[in-house]
Protein backbone atom coordinates (compact mmCIF):
# COMPACT_ATOMS: atom_id res chain seq x y z
CA UNK A 1 0.00 0.00 0.00
CA UNK A 2 1.16 3.79 -0.92
CA UNK A 3 2.43 5.73 1.99
CA UNK A 4 1.82 9.74 2.12
CA UNK A 5 4.79 10.20 2.43
CA UNK A 6 5.86 8.93 -1.17
CA UNK A 7 3.96 12.16 -2.32
CA UNK A 8 5.70 14.71 -0.14
CA UNK A 9 8.79 16.56 -1.41
CA UNK A 10 11.18 17.99 0.69
CA UNK A 11 12.14 21.73 0.12
CA UNK A 12 15.32 22.05 -1.72
CA UNK A 13 18.18 24.19 -0.64
CA UNK A 14 18.65 24.88 -4.56
CA UNK A 15 16.39 24.77 -7.83
CA UNK A 16 13.41 22.28 -7.48
CA UNK A 17 13.04 20.00 -10.43
CA UNK A 18 9.89 19.72 -10.62
CA UNK A 19 10.51 17.07 -14.27
CA UNK A 20 11.85 14.46 -11.66
CA UNK A 21 9.06 14.85 -8.80
CA UNK A 22 6.12 14.49 -11.52
CA UNK A 23 7.84 12.64 -14.41
CA UNK A 24 5.64 12.15 -17.51
CA UNK A 25 3.39 15.05 -17.15
CA UNK A 26 3.23 18.32 -19.89
CA UNK A 27 1.14 20.54 -17.55
CA UNK A 28 2.00 21.32 -13.71
CA UNK A 29 -0.29 23.17 -11.97
CA UNK A 30 0.56 25.46 -9.07
CA UNK A 31 -2.08 24.80 -5.70
CA UNK A 32 -1.01 27.60 -3.25
CA UNK A 33 -2.88 27.20 -0.26
CA UNK A 34 -4.73 24.19 -0.61
CA UNK A 35 -6.37 23.87 2.78
CA UNK A 36 -8.00 20.55 4.05
CA UNK A 37 -6.74 19.29 0.53
CA UNK A 38 -10.28 17.91 -0.25
CA UNK A 39 -11.15 20.36 -2.90
CA UNK A 40 -7.60 19.59 -4.11
CA UNK A 41 -7.39 15.95 -4.32
CA UNK A 42 -11.03 16.25 -6.00
CA UNK A 43 -10.06 18.05 -9.05
CA UNK A 44 -6.69 16.08 -9.21
CA UNK A 45 -9.41 13.01 -9.86
CA UNK A 46 -11.02 14.86 -11.88
CA UNK A 47 -7.73 15.69 -14.35
CA UNK A 48 -5.40 12.74 -14.03
CA UNK A 49 -3.25 13.93 -16.87
CA UNK A 50 -2.17 17.43 -14.87
CA UNK A 51 -0.28 17.02 -12.20
CA UNK A 52 -0.69 19.40 -9.24
CA UNK A 53 2.26 20.40 -7.19
CA UNK A 54 -0.01 21.27 -3.71
CA UNK A 55 1.71 23.77 -1.19
CA UNK A 56 0.92 25.44 2.10
CA UNK A 57 2.15 25.74 5.50
CA UNK A 58 -0.96 24.31 7.72
CA UNK A 59 0.19 21.01 9.16
CA UNK A 60 -3.41 19.30 9.30
CA UNK A 61 -4.33 19.67 5.81
CA UNK A 62 -0.88 19.00 4.87
CA UNK A 63 -1.42 15.48 6.31
CA UNK A 64 -5.64 15.25 5.29
CA UNK A 65 -3.93 15.55 1.56
CA UNK A 66 -1.47 12.99 2.24
CA UNK A 67 -3.72 11.03 3.50
CA UNK A 68 -6.14 11.49 0.57
CA UNK A 69 -2.97 10.96 -2.06
CA UNK A 70 -2.10 7.54 -0.92
CA UNK A 71 -5.58 6.19 -0.46
CA UNK A 72 -7.36 7.30 -3.42
CA UNK A 73 -4.59 7.40 -4.90
CA UNK A 74 -3.45 10.31 -6.79
CA UNK A 75 0.04 9.59 -8.62
CA UNK A 76 -0.48 13.29 -10.12
CA UNK A 77 -0.17 15.38 -6.84
CA UNK A 78 3.10 16.01 -5.42
CA UNK A 79 2.85 18.08 -1.77
CA UNK A 80 5.19 20.56 -0.07
CA UNK A 81 4.57 22.07 3.31
CA UNK A 82 7.04 25.69 2.36
CA UNK A 83 6.20 29.48 1.97
CA UNK A 84 4.84 29.45 -1.71
CA UNK A 85 7.17 32.11 -2.37
CA UNK A 86 9.91 30.45 -1.77
CA UNK A 87 8.77 27.28 -3.57
CA UNK A 88 8.06 29.39 -7.19
CA UNK A 89 11.69 30.96 -6.21
CA UNK A 90 13.17 27.89 -6.44
CA UNK A 91 11.17 27.26 -9.80
CA UNK A 92 12.98 27.34 -13.05
CA UNK A 93 11.31 30.08 -15.07
CA UNK A 94 8.33 28.93 -17.31
CA UNK A 95 7.87 25.67 -15.77
CA UNK A 96 3.96 25.70 -14.99
CA UNK A 97 0.89 25.86 -17.06
CA UNK A 98 -0.72 27.43 -14.13
CA UNK A 99 -1.89 28.34 -10.55
CA UNK A 100 -4.84 28.38 -8.38
CA UNK A 101 -5.33 30.17 -5.38
CA UNK A 102 -8.66 29.42 -3.43
CA UNK A 103 -9.63 31.91 -0.65
CA UNK A 104 -6.19 33.03 0.84
CA UNK A 105 -6.01 34.83 3.42
CA UNK A 106 -7.99 38.08 2.99
CA UNK A 107 -6.06 40.34 6.08
CA UNK A 108 -8.53 41.97 5.87
CA UNK A 109 -7.99 45.29 8.05
CA UNK A 110 -6.28 47.77 6.23
CA UNK A 111 -2.82 47.78 8.54
CA UNK A 112 -2.84 44.22 7.33
CA UNK A 113 -3.25 44.76 3.45
CA UNK A 114 0.83 44.94 3.01
CA UNK A 115 0.88 41.01 4.10
CA UNK A 116 -2.07 39.98 0.94
CA UNK A 117 -0.46 37.65 -1.41
CA UNK A 118 -2.18 39.50 -4.39
CA UNK A 119 0.48 42.24 -4.79
CA UNK A 120 2.87 43.34 -7.52
CA UNK A 121 6.34 41.83 -6.48
CA UNK A 122 4.19 38.62 -6.55
CA UNK A 123 2.60 39.05 -9.82
CA UNK A 124 6.01 39.54 -10.98
CA UNK A 125 7.31 36.15 -9.80
CA UNK A 126 4.17 34.13 -10.74
CA UNK A 127 4.07 35.41 -14.26
CA UNK A 128 7.84 34.69 -14.34
CA UNK A 129 7.10 31.32 -13.44
CA UNK A 130 4.09 30.44 -15.69
CA UNK A 131 4.55 30.07 -19.60
CA UNK A 132 3.02 32.18 -22.02
CA UNK A 133 -0.93 31.25 -22.27
CA UNK A 134 -0.85 29.87 -18.98
CA UNK A 135 -2.97 30.83 -16.22
CA UNK A 136 -3.62 32.05 -12.74
CA UNK A 137 -7.34 30.89 -10.96
CA UNK A 138 -8.11 32.74 -8.03
CA UNK A 139 -11.14 32.86 -5.74
CA UNK A 140 -12.13 35.09 -2.86
CA UNK A 141 -15.27 35.81 -0.88
CA UNK A 142 -14.22 39.22 0.14
CA UNK A 143 -15.40 41.53 -1.93
CA UNK A 144 -12.81 44.62 -1.16
CA UNK A 145 -10.05 41.84 -1.69
CA UNK A 146 -11.48 40.54 -4.93
CA UNK A 147 -11.56 44.82 -6.26
CA UNK A 148 -7.80 45.23 -5.07
CA UNK A 149 -7.09 41.71 -7.01
CA UNK A 150 -8.50 43.26 -10.28
CA UNK A 151 -7.08 46.38 -9.57
CA UNK A 152 -3.65 44.67 -9.37
CA UNK A 153 -3.88 42.22 -12.61
CA UNK A 154 -5.28 45.22 -14.04
CA UNK A 155 -2.14 46.86 -14.44
CA UNK A 156 0.36 44.19 -14.72
CA UNK A 157 1.55 44.05 -18.09
CA UNK A 158 2.23 40.49 -18.21
CA UNK A 159 -1.50 39.19 -17.13
CA UNK A 160 -4.53 39.47 -18.88
CA UNK A 161 -8.89 38.36 -17.65
CA UNK A 162 -10.85 39.33 -14.75
CA UNK A 163 -14.01 38.16 -13.26
CA UNK A 164 -15.27 34.98 -14.48
CA UNK A 165 -18.59 32.78 -13.86
CA UNK A 166 -17.84 30.28 -11.51
CA UNK A 167 -16.51 27.08 -13.25
CA UNK A 168 -18.61 24.27 -12.50
CA UNK A 169 -15.43 22.12 -12.20
CA UNK A 170 -13.95 23.60 -8.90
CA UNK A 171 -15.24 22.16 -6.37
CA UNK A 172 -16.61 24.28 -2.90
CA UNK A 173 -13.83 24.33 -0.18
CA UNK A 174 -14.44 23.99 3.31
CA UNK A 175 -13.48 27.61 3.77
CA UNK A 176 -15.88 28.79 1.29
CA UNK A 177 -18.94 26.71 2.51
CA UNK A 178 -18.07 28.51 5.38
CA UNK A 179 -18.45 31.90 3.78
CA UNK A 180 -21.49 30.99 2.22
CA UNK A 181 -23.29 30.11 4.97
CA UNK A 182 -22.28 33.96 6.80
CA UNK A 183 -23.86 35.14 3.25
CA UNK A 184 -20.89 36.06 1.53
CA UNK A 185 -20.71 35.19 -2.14
CA UNK A 186 -17.39 33.94 -3.88
CA UNK A 187 -15.63 35.83 -6.54
CA UNK A 188 -13.90 33.69 -9.35
CA UNK A 189 -11.26 35.50 -11.30
CA UNK A 190 -9.12 34.05 -14.44
CA UNK A 191 -5.91 35.75 -15.95
CA UNK A 192 -4.22 34.27 -18.52
CA UNK A 193 -0.01 34.92 -19.04
CA UNK A 194 0.67 37.29 -21.57
CA UNK A 195 3.63 38.57 -23.63
CA UNK A 196 3.42 41.91 -22.88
Amino acid sequence: MLDGRDFFIEQPSGLLDLNSALPGYDDILMDIGFGTGEATAQMALNEPQIAILAVDVHTPGIGDLLHRCAHTPLPNVRVMSADALEVLTALPPDSLAGVRTYFPDPWPKARHHKRRLIQEPVLDLVASRVRINGFWHLATDWAEYADAMQEAFDTHPMWAGGVITRPDWRPVTRYERNGLSQGREPTDLMYTRVNP
